[in-house]
Parts: structure tokens; C-alpha cells; sequence
């Protein structure tokens, strides 16, 4: 005979229950997991009734769920089994329409493995597991970029919304959950924490997470609405991106990751990051696909003979459709080349894919075409040797470039500054840029305001006779500003214009660094160059308040 819900939650808080990993149904759409250490109730949507040391962790929060494209979309479990055990852990299957759940739970281990097996997720952008806790026992907020107190509930009750989950306060400064975003392939360990209990996640592989190295993601924040102190994995991300809808096919695995309980340590988490690092990919997990992996190697080397050094390296889809910030549909695999172009990509599940390389700055700050090399075939056990690879360079010229060639912001004012919102307001509305004389820190980060950026430079009686090509590079953009690309300030004839980008989000949601990557070139026929002193003019048609262009490089060549 069961036990009414209250008791079994009276029962297994005191730990009354077999010992070791368990399952305990309470009724058809409540069930109770963990071992010695720990136990949750989950019901049809919602893990609530999460003990540890005798508390519970969740209280009045929303506790642990599954959703995709926001909120909008909760995932509503069917039924609850034991899908896997062994003499050590015991995997625990929670099945949806969507797909599977699973929590595989050691005899001695406070947390849980978790993994999702897709089934019929629809094409979708976001999808997350998340705890939202007890802001009382987790006031503090830990990112690799980013450590303290997650503001409290009672500052955003006195402070004016002045954007999607952004408060200013009286002070004039910001409370924003977007302050909490942090680059995801970097994470060893994140989460919230206290004085007495700490929850984090660890995600050692990260090749099932979409996008490039460029990928950033929120970690952590305080809800707004109810003060929960909660701790999200966005394992298919769509924040700072202009597109990020995929198709998955059946039975994609997201994970293991770890989610992990302890006393609030930040050493100890970091400790048990290093372990799970260490031991990925899991051998306990008994999957034949996630276990059937190989190696790809080679080396880069331009095609003017220098190595490709620090090089940003990428394994991603097959004959690409999409940038590499939004494939998602399969796996992905990240690196940087050493000093001599050599890079090594090491258990990757095997398949075909497409290389793809560019500059990260360094002795490569003025490259600015980008590598790509097809059907390249991963097969288990096997390393696939490359070689040599060349990448062409532009032959062309160089009159001047701002900035270097590495897909941010980074040399420029305010470029890399901790995340921060509203801080491209801080940027001129006009700036002028004199080429030999001004630094590249003179130049700003983002532009945004109403106004015009001018570049001053010297162009000889060759080059004011030959035809010549602008490259603007933007880190990022977001939507509601737009400007005209003028030489010599003539509107009559623009060179170009920004108008029609997609929106990123990053520049108003306080990102410094990059957003979503943009490539363009611009032809000026021959003779429009000046002999002596000309400029190129960044002239901002429209303008919207903490919206507008993030740069990376701009470059004009002589054809």
C-alpha cells in the first residue's frame, strides 16, 4: 500500500527508504528519486521537495523543470521508470512526448548525472534544465567570470523596468540578469551557493551544446518575479544570436552532465570539476554511439607562408548552411591551433564534418578570409590526419585597418570590460580616427548613438587611382540603429549601409565582447580615393538607445 504524498515526504526526508539509489512512485504523476544523501519529488512538471542534510532546498521556489523556447513550452512527464542499473548507479528515466530525462544516481554521490535523449523535440531555439531554488540558501551566484551576491528581490521592487529583465536603480545603475552571462564552452563548474549548501553544474563534454567559441549563455541569476535563486543549463542556447532554430534528429543525446550538491565550497566544486573533467566521456555510460568516437588532426599554414598561429578551430556541420554560432543540430567541437598552425580535436563522435578556421588576432590580426575543409570523416578508434592545410590570404594591398581581424571587440574602449548594461551609451554619438596617429583604444566598442565615426587616412597617387575594397567586421549587432557607409563625407553616393541586419541581442543586453559575427565588403571604383587625405564615414541614420553596431575590424584594401 503507498504512503499519501505527505507522508512519503515525511518519511524520506527523515531517509526512510531503501538505501542506496531509489525510485518510490507516490501516485501516477509523483515520484521520488536519489539515495543516502538526497531526494527529490517530481510530478508531472516540476522537481519540488529537494532534501539534502535534512532541508529542503527548493521551499517556495519553482524547483527543477524541463523547457524549450522559454517558458512557453514545460515538459509534462508521462510516466517514470527504471531504465538502467548496475551494482553502482542506478539511471532513472522520466519520458515526455518530447523525449527522455534521465537522472543516473550513484550510491554515495550528492547530485546526479542527467542526460536528455530527444524524441520529437519540434525545430525549436531554446532548450534549458534549470533548478530555481531557495534564495535564502543560495543568495550567491558563481560563474568562471563572475562571483557574488545575486541581487536581492527587494532592489528590483524599488527600481524602474527599463527593458526585459533590466532595473535601473535610483543611482542610475542597472540591475540585469545579463550580467550573469558567461562563454559556456569555458565553464569548469557554475551555480548558486551559500554558506551551507551549494548546487552546480558541471559539463565536461561539451560537444552537444550548439554554436562556436563565440557562444554565450546566461548561468545563473535572481527571478525577478519571486526572488528564486536560479541556476539554468541552456544545453541548446539562443541568447546573443541573430538565428538558432534546429532540427534534431531522433535520439540526439544532450549530456551527461554532472549537477552536483555540496556544502557551498567553491574548492570542492572546483575539485569535483577537475575529477569529471578527467574522466569524460564517461565509460559508465552504456551507450554504443556516445562511446564510438576518433581524433582529427593537421596543420594550418597561410597561404603567404606563415604558420597559422592561435588560430580559432572548429568541427561542425558537413558542407555548412549556417554560420558556425548557429549550428546546432548535431555535435560540435572547438579549438586553437599551437604557435606553428598544428591543431588536435580528441574524442570526437564520429561522422562527417566540416572544418572551419579564423583569426583569433595574434600574428593573425590582419587575416581576415576564414578556412573551410569539407568531408572530413571521423571513424571510431581512428585518428584522421590532415596534413597540411593552406589558407588563402587576400593579396590585396593594405591601406590602413582598425581593430584586429579576431571576431570581438577586444582593443577597443570598453572592449572586454566585465559584462555591463548600458554601457555603449558611454560611446561618442561622433568620434574621428586619424590612421599613424590615433590608437586603437581611441576607437569605442560599439556605436550607437545619433552622430558620425570618421576614419582619417592617407591614400597615395596609386592607390587614389585604383579600385579599393572596404571590410567591416562587426562582433555584434542588435537592431534599431542603422547608418551609412560614406567616403569623404559624401551622402550623395554611399559607399554602403548597415540597415538590414538581424537582430543579436548583445550590445543591449551587456555584451562587450562579441554577439553574432557579420562580414561585409564594400567596392569603391577606382579613382573615388583622394590623393592625400580621405575618410571613411560611419553615419548613424537612426538611432535606439543601448542598441546598435559591435566592431571587430575594418580594413580598406587596394584591389
Amino acid at each position: 500500500m503507498l504512503l499519501s504524498a505527505a507522508g512519503v515526504f515525511a518519511a524520506l526526508a527523515a531517509g526512510a527508504h531503501a538505501k542506496g539509489p531509489f525510485l518510490q512512485k507516490i501516485n501516477d504523476t509523483a515520484h521520488v528519486i536519489g539515495n543516502d544523501l538526497w531526494n527529490v519529488t517530481i510530478g508531472q512538471q516540476y522537481g519540488v521537495k529537494l532534501f539534502y542534510k535534512n532541508q529542503d532546498l527548493v521551499g517556495d521556489a519553482v524547483g527543477h523543470y524541463v523547457s524549450y523556447n522559454g517558458a512557453a513550452s514545460d515538459l509534462n512527464w508521462t510516466s517514470a521508470s527504471i531504465h538502467h542499473q548496475t551494482k553502482d548507479y542506478l539511471d532513472v528515466k522520466f519520458t515526455a512526448n518530447e523525449g527522455d530525462m534521465h537522472w543516473v544516481i550513484f550510491d554515495d554521490l550528492a547530485g546526479a548525472y542527467q542526460y536528455f535523449v530527444n524524441q520529437a523535440l519540434p525545430d525549436l531555439g531554446e532548450f534549458r534544465t534549470l533548478w530555481r531554488l531557495d534564495n535564502t540558501s543560495f543568495p550567491n551566484g558563481h560563474t568562471n567570470l563572475k562571483d557574488e551576491p545575486l541581487p536581492p528581490l527587494s532592489e528590483y521592487v524599488v527600481s524602474t523596468k527599463v527593458q526585459d529583465e533590466t532595473w535601473e536603480r535610483a543611482d542610475g545603475s542597472y540591475i540585469t540578469k545579463y550580467d550573469w552571462t558567461a562563454w559556456i564552452r569555458d565553464q569548469d563548474y557554475y551555480g548558486v551557493y551559500g554558506d551551507e549548501f551549494g548546487s552546480w553544474y558541471i559539463n565536461p563534454g561539451k560537444d552537444y551544446y550548439n554554436g562556436d567559441q563565440l557562444k554565450q549563455e546566461l548561468m545563473v541569476h535572481r527571478e525577478s518575479a519571486t526572488g528564486d535563486a536560479v541556476q539554468l543549463n541552456m544545453i541548446h542556447g539562443t541568447h546573443f544570436m541573430a538565428s538558432s532554430t534546429d532540427v534534431f534528429p531522433k535520439e540526439k543525446i544532450w549530456g551527461p552532465w554532472l549537477w552536483y550538491l555540496n556544502d557551498g565550497s567553491k574548492s570542492d566544486a572546483a575539485n569535483r570539476a577537475r575529477k569529471e573533467f578527467r574522466n569524460w566521456p564517461y565509460k559508465w555510460f552504456e551507450n554504443e554511439e556516445y562511446h564510438s568516437r576518433g581524433s582529427v588532426s593537421g596543420r594550418l599554414v597561410m597561404s603567404d607562408g606563415r604558420p597559422a598561429a592561435k588560430a580559432s578551430v572548429f568541427l561542425g556541420d558537413n558542407h555548412p548552411n549556417k554560420t558556425t554560432l548557429d549550428m546546432g543540430t548535431l555535435y560540435y567541437y572547438t579549438g586553437e591551433t599551437d604557435d606553428q598552425g598544428k591543431f588536435s580535436f580528441k574524442d570526437v563522435r564520429t561522422g562527417d564534418y566540416g572544418l572551419q578556421a579564423w583569426s583569433n588576432g595574434g600574428k593573425l590580426a590582419d587575416v581576415s578570409t576564414t578556412f573551410l575543409r569539407n568531408d572530413v570523416t571521423v571513424k571510431n578508434g581512428k585518428q584522421s590526419q590532415l596534413g597540411k592545410l593552406k589558407w588563402a590570404v587576400s593579396p590585396a594591398k593594405k591601406i590602413f585597418q582598425v581593430g584586429d581581424f579576431d571576431r570581438k571587440a577586444l582593443g577597443f574602449k570598453y572592449g572586454g570590460a566585465p559584462y555591463e548594461h548600458a554601457l555603449v551609451a558611454n560611446c561618442p554619438g561622433n568620434l574621428t580616427y586619424t590612421v599613424g596617429k590615433s590608437k586603437t583604444s581611441d576607437w569605442c566598442f560599439g556605436q550607437s548613438a545619433a552622430g558620425t565615426w570618421s576614419i582619417r587616412f592617407l591614400a597615395d597617387q596609386k592607390a587614389s587611382r585604383s579600385s579599393s575594397v572596404l571590410t567591416v567586421s562587426l562582433a555584434g549587432y542588435s537592431e534599431g540603429t542603422t547608418s551609412e557607409i560614406l567616403l569623404n563625407g559624401d551622402q550623395d553616393a554611399p559607399i554602403g549601409n548597415l540597415t538590414t541586419l538581424p537582430n543579436d541581442q548583445s550590445v543591449y543586453r551587456s555584451m562587450t565582447v562579441a554577439g553574432e559575427w557579420r562580414f561585409f565588403q564594400f567596392d569603391i571604383p577606382k579613382g573615388k580615393l583622394r590623393n592625400g587625405w580621405n575618410s571613411i564615414d560611419f553615419h548613424v541614420l537612426k538611432s535606439s538607445a543601448w542598441h546598435g553596431f559591435m566592431w571587430d575590424s575594418i580594413i580598406l584594401e587596394q584591389s
